[in-house]
């Protein structure tokens, strides 16, 4: 197993999930992968990544709400959490932000700059 840094993927789109993991294992990263809120949320109590990236709509519980529950367990309350999404409007963005989320990456992700960016969001959440 690879010491990278731990991603925690929370994604419902098999081809997105798919992009997502193989530039980020690429790049020497570790992934965790889930499918729903839910099972994003009892990753990261168990597994605690160094950073989660979480799609906005997801099949059940939404990715704000999975955010907030994140942030009011002092097991996950640390953790950077993304929002990885292709809501791309200013009020979007501003919704994601008034939520909590540490940082916004929009999809389609950009390949060339994708992992680079997330080790460097893992990185500074760690610093803070």
């Amino acid at each position: 197993m690879s010491d990278g840094d731990l991603v925690l993927i929370v994604e419902d789109n098999e081809k997105n999930m798919k992009l997502a993991r193989d530039l980020l294992q690429y790049a020497g990263m570790r992934t965790l992968e889930a499918t729903s809120a839910e099972d994003g949320i009892a990753i990261a109590v168990r597994e605690h990544p160094d950073i989660v990236l979480m799609d906005i709509q997801l099949p059940g519980m939404d990715g704000i709400a999975a955010l907030r529950k994140l942030r009011e367990d002092d097991r996950t309350s640390g953790i950077p959490i993304v929002a990885l999404t292709a809501s791309v409007m200013q009020a979007d963005r501003d919704r994601f932000e008034a939520a909590g989320f540490d940082a916004f990456m929009q999809k389609p992700v950009e390949v060339r700059t994708f992992a680079a960016e997330v080790r460097r969001l893992s990185a500074k959440g760690r610093n803070r």
